[in-house]
């Protein structure tokens, strides 16, 4: 697991660096391409507020599964209508992308050095998803915390001037 760890970090340093690109240029107008398989179409605000709230969120929802160390699936996980999601998109949707950016880097470091941290056996759990069913650890962090990251970064991406999206 130990290759599969190194790409995994080496991809959120990638979508982090991408969003520092982004942070440093002016806000874009307009509204972002819905997530994959989804209709949600934001202003870079609310992508950026998400960005900030996300990754801690879905790092500690991982961590409660492993520390759960149960040979079950442990429930895991919130819809898009969550209202604490909602209410951190709507509270930080205004706010300095770059100051939300260190919000990310923050829960990325942390994100690194828990996945660094866990034992093989950690990666072997299993989460128990409101919509998904039974979820495994490395689709957990693919799905929820590097893909997303990738996904936002695309949204963002996509809205910069001179994009073709």
């Amino acid at each position: 697991m130990t290759a599969s760890i190194d790409a995994i970090i080496a991809r959120m340093a990638a979508a982090e660096a991408r969003l520092a690109e982004h942070a440093a240029a002016p806000l874009p107008g307009g509204l972002s391409d819905p997530d994959p398989g989804g209709e949600e179409r934001w202003e870079a605000g609310q992508v950026w507020a998400h960005l900030a709230e996300f990754p801690a969120y879905w790092l500690e929802q991982a961590r409660s599964i492993v520390e759960a160390a149960s040979s079950e699936p442990v429930p895991f996980g919130r819809l898009k209508t969550d209202p604490g999601r909602v209410a951190a998109v709507e509270r930080d949707r205004h706010a300095d992308p770059a100051a939300l950016l260190e919000r990310v880097r923050e829960s990325l470091a942390e994100t690194t050095d828990t996945f660094r941290s866990w034992p093989l056996e950690a990666w072997s759990r299993t989460g128990q998803h409101p919509l998904l069913g039974p979820v495994g650890m490395e689709q957990i962090v693919e799905r929820f915390i590097v893909g997303h990251l990738e996904e936002h970064a695309d949204q963002l991406d996509g809205m910069a001037p001179g994009s073709p999206g």
